[in-house]
């Protein structure tokens, strides 16, 4: 049966229904939000502890080859290690031949003993003699002055000739002569006299004369500088060595280093000894530790950064040199602070940082002052207490005043 004039067919009272039925909803819904509020994805604000770091990027550095060769011309009658090998600092590389260095050292090891016996002898003997002359230069000394007083007496009554009197005159002469000699003697052997310092300064010579045979003997053996790896050998028994020529090169087993170049602006939080973990981009998934030990004192002004250096204590065994690495600086730390998610401040860089908080049903905007800031996570001072619901920053239409209602904004990883 066709429609009448002036009737509505049954499509058009569908459609018309439809529309209806969309206006009741949005109705119902709006009518919902301004009686229960709308709906809005928080975060709540917990005590926690926050790490600070600065990131960069860097390259490892160990230290360079160090070459080895010989002080002296020699032919090489040993070689104890071989390519590949570790060695310690002092362990043996090469030996030369020896035979004449020996012969050396050892006569000058007699010259040594030699000129000690000579002190000995004017300590023990020189001295103890030439102090016995003494006393007895003294004693004629004092027989030759009675005497020459006596014959004095009797020639003055008398008795006896001038020539006795003479001969007493040169007795006595002849015992104070004696007595300076013997003096001299004792002091030319005493420990100050002339006699004892040629003695002492022969000793010293023939000391020093060891000294540079047992030097000569000692570079016979050539020895590792450092701890490392032999990775280059250019000599083998045999052979003769002359000095200044590259024998063998060691890969120094030396400290690990990070290099990075850190923005300028950051320089202010860096120092010294502070802890940081890197990881190299060829394993990402594996984390090495790494301290602070070096602050470049100029700034690249080309890039506006700072060169820092970090120590790798213990380097996992796949670190190479120039390897590509990013390093975490720890450079503050907070315990049991308020902590809030990044997504839940505003304006976080600026001098007035806020937030939304769910005061009630409505969103209360808070001026807030923040501390430390790693992780996603920001530190918050003042203005907000534990367990306060923040509204995220991704509700960008939600206004002060505005009745809302909190969702837990746990698919962002919320506390």
């Amino acid at each position: 049966m066709a429609p009448t004039e002036g009737s509505i067919s049954p499509r058009r009272w569908i459609k018309r229904g439809l529309i209806i039925a969309l206006l009741l909803a949005a109705a119902g819904l709006l009518s919902r939000n301004v009686i229960l509020g709308t709906p809005v994805e928080t975060h709540r604000a917990v005590r926690g502890d926050l790490i600070q770091t600065v990131v960069a990027s860097g390259r490892i550095t160990t230290p360079q080859r160090v070459a080895v060769g010989a002080v002296i011309t020699g032919r090489v009658m040993r070689i104890p290690v071989s390519e590949g090998q570790s060695v310690k600092r002092g362990d043996v590389l090469i030996e030369l031949d020896d035979n004449d260095e020996r012969a050396s050292a050892s006569q000058a090891a007699a010259a040594v003993a030699q000129a000690e016996a000579k002190v000995r002898q004017l300590r023990e003997v020189g001295l103890p003699g030439a102090e016995q002359g003494l006393i007895q230069a003294q004693a004629n000394l004092t027989q030759a002055r009675r005497q020459f007083e006596r014959a004095k007496e009797l020639m003055a009554k008398g008795f006896v000739s001038q020539a006795a009197l003479d001969d007493a005159q040169r007795n006595l002469d002849v015992a104070e002569s004696q007595l300076r000699a013997a003096t001299l003697q004792v002091q030319s052997n005493s420990p100050a006299g002339s006699e004892f310092a040629l003695a002492q300064t022969a000793l010293a010579q023939a000391r020093a004369n060891l000294g540079f045979a047992q030097a000569r003997l000692d570079q016979t053996v050539i020895r590792a500088p450092v701890d490392g790896t032999l990775i280059a050998r250019a000599v083998e028994p045999g052979n003769v060595v002359q000095p200044g020529k590259e024998l063998m090169a060691l890969a120094p087993a030396g400290e690990t280093q990070v290099v990075v170049q850190i923005d300028e602006k950051n320089l202010a939080q860096l120092k010294l000894g502070q802890k940081a973990l890197g990881s190299a981009d060829a394993y990402p998934r594996e984390r090495f530790a790494a301290e602070l030990v070096y602050i470049n004192p100029g700034i690249d002004a080309l890039r506006g950064s700072v060169e820092v250096k970090l120590r790798v204590p213990d380097p996992p065994a796949y670190l190479r040199q120039d390897m590509t690495v990013s390093v975490d600086i720890e450079v503050a730390r907070s315990s049991g602070s308020v902590v809030v998610p990044a997504d839940a401040v505003r304006d976080a860089n600026s001098a007035q940082p806020w937030v939304l908080a769910v005061d009630g049903w409505r969103a209360s905007r808070r001026p807030v002052k923040l501390g430390l800031k790693g992780d996603g996570r920001i530190e918050v001072l003042e203005g907000v207490a534990p367990d306060e619901r923040l509204i995220s920053a991704a509700n960008g239409m939600v206004r002060e005043g505005q009745r809302v209602r909190a969702i837990a904004a746990a698919a962002r990883g919320a506390p």
